[in-house]
């Protein structure tokens, strides 16, 4: 949102563009720009071989939860040539008590620690949840926050299979005559522009910018019932954090900047929120989906396990594979070492030791996403066989 100036996110989460695509205020024309067909040599990959020892609490922790999580992977996986063994072989399990798991992981999979480029062993776990939202179908004096569908307007550009460079950024425009031009910013949407269309009006603008940054979320009508919204596209535009800008704003300490903090200020502040939300150029659009869902579905296709699934960058972590996480509770010492799976991405979600953590749906697990920002270790589990090569 540089106009004055994430998702789910989403939770808010995005892949940043190149300058090509970076939003403008205005609609002065730009120049085409010409991409050199330059050789891009990718880094080493950022991971050793570790142990299972080395994994906290391995020994003893309880791996059915995890076990569910798995079988949702292998069913995007299984055709895959790395998984198919791997797949066949879990799915001959029937079932397995922790024993079993446990020496199905260990005799399926090879255990790799994740390292960030400068060397280190540590980042940043984050939390997201699947939030709740009071709406209708209809614009009333109550419900006037429209959640948008996809614009017809909003254009996809693959350059990929030119420019092999560009396959990790996701580039988003619309037409203006012949030209592509970079696709509207959240403030010149919130003015309307663009070919629109409402799927729902929700009561607060607050909650709405939050399930923009989760990515998907449940909203009851006035008849009590409920339905499901989930990611469906984003405007292209980079995420820029709110909680970062009031903090530079001095609205904000650093430790009251989580998104408990940031609605409260949105309540004590009303006349300066549409400032604030500018801020952020990223918008996302949404797709209604089937109630029969048991959970919100993540970038791998498959619905997301609350308290084991997680968003990573791609761009280090295989999608789908399983991850050994080494962290700490929210604001706690406590450990909260676990098996998950990477089951979903998200723009905020960039680097190599880096996870965004699934919590579930409802107020508790908000709470617990809002105010997760803990330091951990993660460990990449590589079915045999098909193991990083190592420079």
């Amino acid at each position: 949102m540089f106009c004055t100036n994430r998702i789910p996110a989403l939770q808010f989460r995005f892949a940043l563009l190149p300058l090509i695509f970076l939003a403008a205020c205005t609609v002065t024309p730009v120049p085409p720009v010409v991409i050199p067909p330059v050789s891009v040599i990718p880094p080493a990959a950022p991971f050793a071989v570790s142990k299972w020892e080395m994994l906290p609490d391995w020994q003893k922790m309880d791996l059915q939860p995890s076990w569910t999580a798995f079988l949702q992977t292998c069913h995007a996986l299984k055709n895959k040539p790395e998984w198919q063994i791997v797949c066949a072989r879990a799915n001959e399990l029937v079932q397995p008590d922790n024993e079993a798991l446990r020496l199905f992981f260990e005799d399926a999979f090879t255990p790799y620690q994740v390292y960030n480029p400068d060397g280190t062993d540590h980042g940043l776990i984050t939390g997201y949840y699947e939030p709740r939202l009071s709406g209708s179908r209809a614009k009333t004096a109550r419900f006037k926050y429209p959640l948008y569908a996809a614009p017809e307007d909003l254009l996809t550009i693959d350059l990929t299979e030119v420019y092999p460079q560009l396959k990790d950024l996701r580039l988003r425009g619309r037409l203006e005559g012949r030209r592509i031009v970079p696709y509207f910013s959240r403030s010149q949407i919130d003015e309307g522009r663009g070919a629109l269309h409402v799927l729902f009006w929700v009561e607060n603008a607050v909650d709405l910018f939050f399930l923009q940054i989760q990515g998907s979320g449940r909203i009851e009508l006035a008849d009590g019932s409920m339905v499901k919204v989930g990611y469906a596209d984003q405007n292209g535009h980079p995420y820029v954090s709110i909680g970062k800008k009031l903090i530079e704003m001095g609205e904000l300490k650093a430790d009251q900047a989580s998104m408990q903090g940031i609605k409260h200020w949105a309540e004590q502040n009303p006349a300066k929120l549409s400032v604030l939300l500018a801020q952020n150029p990223s918008f996302v659009f949404f797709r209604e989906l089937p109630v029969s869902l048991s959970a919100p579905l993540g970038a791998l296709g498959v619905p997301l396990t609350d308290q084991y699934s997680i968003a990573i960058d791609p761009r280090t972590i295989p999608l789908g594979f399983p991850v050994f996480l080494s962290t700490t509770y929210p604001n706690t010492a406590e450990p909260l070492n676990r098996l998950m799976l990477a089951q979903d991405t998200g723009g905020a979600i960039r680097g190599a030791v880096r996870a965004d953590f699934f919590w579930g749906f409802g107020d508790q697990a908000g709470a617990q996403a809002g105010r997760m920002k803990q330091s951990g270790q993660m460990w990449v589990l590589f079915p045999k066989g098909a193991e990083p090569v190592l420079n």
